[in-house]
């Protein structure tokens, strides 16, 4: 029986998959229950959820609140998104895919996923021209989807990006913009901007697929916001 329903979860999208997992469980649990009670032996239960209580009276307020997705103010979508002169950079929080659109250019309106690697260089050329904190943000995206196999064909050589620096070369980051970074919405309490950043680092740390130029991007949202 839990076979078919791990078999029937995994067949489900992610973003359903969650809320599935809990009418399941609640299903089951109210099977069990009924069971207990026509046996006679619904005291078990009770001795079950006198033993259970101090853990329930911990984790039950941070599930109701959202505890299972860190219990911040997500934006619609679940996602978080960093911006540039040339690209709108987003990070899906579910399933860590990072995608990005092109702003200006030749290739503008198009989408990273869909460009080849001739194309890639092509616009990383284009950033380091226009651009330092595009040419950062690409080549994160890169070292994030390629690993360094991409900087073999990178003639030009990293002279505009994670070598000089993790910082912000356009300015101070605005509320609006931090937000967006860390994916949340207007009013958020300190406590879910800390746990915002906690869970984008988790993401995007260098160590964790990441780059210096992201993670220092996201430690500038947090500092922006906890003002």
């Amino acid at each position: 029986m839990s076979l078919f329903a791990a078999l029937w979860l995994r067949s489900l999208p992610r973003k359903q998959r969650g809320p599935a997992a809990i009418k399941l469980s609640l299903i089951v649990g109210t099977v069990i229950v009924v069971l207990l009670a026509v046996t006679g032996r619904l005291h078990f239960l009770f001795a079950l959820l006198a033993f259970l209580y101090p853990l329930l009276r911990r984790v039950l307020p941070s599930l109701l609140t959202g505890g299972l997705t860190g219990g911040a103010k997500a934006k619609p979508g679940n996602q978080s998104h960093v911006s540039s002169e040339v690209l709108e950079m987003s990070l899906d929080h579910d399933s860590g895919t990072m995608d990005g659109t092109i702003l200006t250019g030749p290739m503008a309106g198009r989408t990273l996923s869909d460009l080849g690697e001739s194309e890639f260089l092509e616009l990383l050329r284009y950033c380091r021209a226009q651009d330092e904190d595009s040419a950062r943000l690409l080549e994160s995206y890169l070292d994030r989807r390629f690993g360094d196999s991409w900087r073999a064909d990178d003639e030009a050589g990293p002279e505009s990006g994670e070598s000089a620096g993790g910082g912000n070369a356009s300015g101070p980051l605005t509320e609006s913009e931090a937000l967006d970074i860390l994916g949340l919405e207007p009013g958020a309490s300190r406590e879910e901007i800390i746990q915002a950043h906690r869970r984008m680092m988790q993401k995007l740390h260098p160590d964790h697929g990441g780059s210096n130029y992201l993670a220092a991007r996201i430690n500038e949202a947090k500092e922006c916001l906890l003002r």
